[in-house]
């Protein structure tokens, strides 16, 4: 397989049970990215997603029977990073039962968490009936919510396939998940299931498991060896036969660079479109005001999405600022984002020098407004729209309207009565 061209960002971790990244629990605070090295790192399935709310439950891995652990809520921070096939993603993007990879922190604020507050001790305790302990954690506030691709691409690993053991188009393949470029870390090697669901990715082709024993390949019953080719997968889990408590099944393949770049881009265009219809999400470092509602706000724009929008922020460009919920709803008005919006132009882009935190941009926005609404506050999270992006109305369960913070979730009040 040629090189793939990604940066190796981050020491690397080959576990891939729940483990801890620091002893102590950290809790965020406001106005403050969380640095990554203090998170909580654990995997599982995602089970559900509620993603108006930027929140749903993972089956966490444990040292148990993966089967019977129960599904852990989480909440994305409103600045945590959500990657998917090596790209930006929303929780709308990924399908159920991917296993992704997650870092999080305790609840910054436990009063106004959109998902249940447990002890800080959780992780530790056994959850009895062959689960094992670290199956819920009370670190479920993410920074960071990867698959199994994206986590490999950013921490410089992959995965070398040893064996494959088919029978009737599925079967089992023997992998080890090693250093990209080699070294002395210890392999973690795991057996996997597949089936003729899934996908082999090879340059602009997607095959499938008949056409690889076609080609000889893979051989079209029986045991063969695959001399450690080294590929990335999408893992999923799917229920196992009986014996068999923890075992995770693939889902996809890519075989090359050029597979693994164009799923990316592909899920990249899907963010940028979704971003430019819901605006950039950003927290307001400083008010400066002035008379008769006027002021000037600086905000920095929160990080983790494609380059290009970014480059639509620009000097003397007007821009929209609404304020938000921590969810990145929407907060004001029924007619849309921009109903009771601020506007005016941006004065100045400040681009930091420095090491940019995971969260952040590192890009802040100086915006004049004749308007300054209450929810544009020092520490508030807003969202914010150039002049070049589309003015659409967003959904009626990704606004609050006037509604308080415990207004954000659906009650049985949202279905009409016939």
């Amino acid at each position: 397989m040629s090189k793939f061209s990604f940066v190796l960002c981050l020491v690397i971790t080959l576990s891939v049970t729940s483990i801890s990244l620091t002893d102590e629990p950290f809790r965020p605070e406001a106005g403050k990215f969380p640095p990554l090295e203090q998170a909580h790192a654990y995997r599982g399935e995602l089970v559900f997603v509620d993603h108006a709310n930027r929140r749903g439950s993972i089956r966490v891995q444990g040292a148990g029977m993966f089967f019977r652990n129960d599904p852990h809520p989480f909440a994305m921070l409103p600045y945590g990073i959500i990657r998917y096939h090596g790209a930006p993603a929303d929780l709308r993007d990924i399908p159920l039962g991917t296993v992704m990879h997650v870092r999080a922190f305790l609840p910054p604020d436990p009063k106004t968490s959109s998902v249940p507050v447990l002890p800080i001790d959780s992780k530790t305790k056994d959850a009895n009936h062959n689960r094992g302990a670290g199956i819920f954690p009370a670190e479920n506030h993410v920074l960071l919510l990867e698959d199994e691709p994206s986590h490999c691409i950013r921490e410089g690993l992959v995965w070398k396939l040893k064996e494959v053991d088919l029978k009737n188009q599925q079967g089992e393949i023997v992998a080890s998940l090693e250093p990209k470029q080699g070294g002395g870390a210890k392999a973690t090697e795991e057996k996997m299931t597949f089936d003729a669901a899934t996908r082999i990715w090879r340059g602009r082709e997607c095959l499938s498991i008949e056409e690889l024993i076609a080609e000889g390949a893979w051989p079209a019953e029986g045991k063969k060896s695959l001399d450690g080719q080294p590929v990335l997968l999408g893992i999923t889990w799917k229920p196992t036969r009986d014996g068999v408590f923890t075992q995770f099944h693939i889902s996809d393949i890519w075989l090359d660079d050029m597979a693994m770049q164009r799923a990316a881009r592909n899920q990249t265009e899907v963010h940028k479109a979704f971003i430019r219809s819901r605006w950039m999400p950003a927290w307001i470092d400083a008010v400066e005001y002035s008379k008769f509602g006027r002021a000037t706000v600086t905000a920095t724009l929160f990080g983790g999405m494609d380059a290009a929008l970014y480059a639509d922020f620009k000097k003397d460009v007007t821009a929209t600022m609404n304020a938000s919920e921590n969810t990145l709803k929407h907060l004001g008005g029924d007619y849309g984002p921009a109903h009771m919006a601020s506007k005016g132009p941006i004065i100045d882009i400040i681009k930091s020098t420095d090491e940019v935190p995971l969260g952040s941009s590192g890009i802040q926005i100086r915006f004049e407004t004749d308007l300054i609404i209450e929810g544009i506050r020092p520490g508030r999270v807003v969202r914010v729209c150039p002049a070049s992006w589309p003015q659409v109305n967003v959904p009626r369960e990704e606004f609050l309207g006037d509604g308080k913070h415990e207004d954000r979730f659906p009650t049985p009040s949202i279905f009409p009565k016939y």
